[in-house]
């Protein structure tokens, strides 16, 4: 009977070309934490300014491998680089222009870690024009830096960018001089926090989403008012469902479902796709789906509405 094969740990750094890849991932090979063991194969997929020293890959015990067609970087290549050399785990220098979705891992080969690096300064060109291939960057990372920033830029409008695209990854802000700007951004909110009943428009929806996820403890036992689309997964609590509202991310074949997790005794009443407006009081509460601490709505009130025609927008 053949062994189980060693599992090989792979970590994916991502960002368009220039965007600091090279000098983080020398900084992280470098770092005691890492390879506490054995050689590292670096996989290059694309090549910048900046170069890897051959003395600085021999005393992090880095080995290298450049291919430059994502055609060539199959499940079988990777099979074969796994038996011609020796390591213990993988790391990819991946090409902005890439869709690292359709990248194939052999099954030994789990995906430990994706970080993407994105400039500040070209932040909005990116997004405007290669929207897709940010856009896919972005859905798998866990952290994301967004470096050689400043206060003066739009790093707010950046943010919701971001996490409208994937909610859960952590953001770092870092200024040219490698220091971390903190996110405690001053933001004008389009709706008044200390009404009787927060009222949330069909513009405000994506802002109000981002900041109480962000910042939960600012809603705790409020009452809020909003229209969205109901969706229940199969398998969900009968006093439990879904309100919530689609934002596109790249494209109307590529969105997103921004929603709450509610409660009411009459959810199980209100079918998927139905418009509904309601009104609940946030608490705070550990979830499985948030991962942690985050607002679940206990609906107070709610009837059916008109569809909202329009996708969710954060400016």
């Amino acid at each position: 009977m053949l062994g189980r094969k060693r599992e090989i740990p792979v970590y994916m750094f991502t960002g368009f070309l220039e965007s600091g890849k090279t000098e983080f991932i020398k900084e992280t090979l470098a770092a005691d934490y890492f390879a506490v063991r054995g050689n590292t194969l670096l996989i290059i997929c694309e090549e910048g300014e900046s170069e890897y020293e051959k003395a600085f890959l021999q005393k992090n015990r880095v080995i290298t491998y450049t291919v430059e067609e994502q055609e060539l970087l199959t499940r079988e290549k990777l099979e074969q680089l796994e038996q011609e050399m020796k390591f213990e785990r993988v790391v990819f220098e991946w090409n902005g222009m890439w869709n690292p979705l359709e990248l194939e891992l052999p099954e030994n080969w789990p995906l430990y870690q994706q970080l993407t690096l994105i400039d500040a300064n070209t932040f909005f060109l990116y997004y405007s024009n290669m929207r897709s291939q940010f856009v896919n960057m972005l859905k798998n990372s866990e952290v994301v830096f967004v470096n050689r920033a400043d206060r003066e830029m739009d790093l707010l409008n950046m943010k919701r960018i971001i996490k409208a695209v994937n909610t859960g990854a952590e953001l770092v802000f870092e200024s040219k001089e490698r220091t971390e700007i903190r996110q405690d951004f001053v933001e004008d909110l389009p709706y008044d926090l200390d009404a009787p009943i927060i009222e949330v428009d069909t513009k405000s929806y994506g802002i109000w989403f981002m900041d109480a996820m962000d910042n939960p403890d600012r809603y705790e036992g409020k009452l809020v008012k909003f229209t969205a689309m109901v969706y229940r997964p199969f398998g969900m609590a009968k006093n439990r469902f879904v309100p919530g509202r689609k934002a596109m991310t790249c494209c109307e074949d590529d969105t997103v479902f921004l929603g709450f997790l509610a409660k009411s005794p009459d959810a199980v009443n209100w079918q998927n796709n139905q418009w509904v407006t309601l009104t609940a009081r946030i608490a705070i509460e550990y979830q499985k789906t948030y991962k942690g601490d985050g607002p679940v709505l206990y609906v107070e009130n709610i009837e059916a509405a008109q569809p909202i025609k329009e996708y969710v927008q954060f400016g």
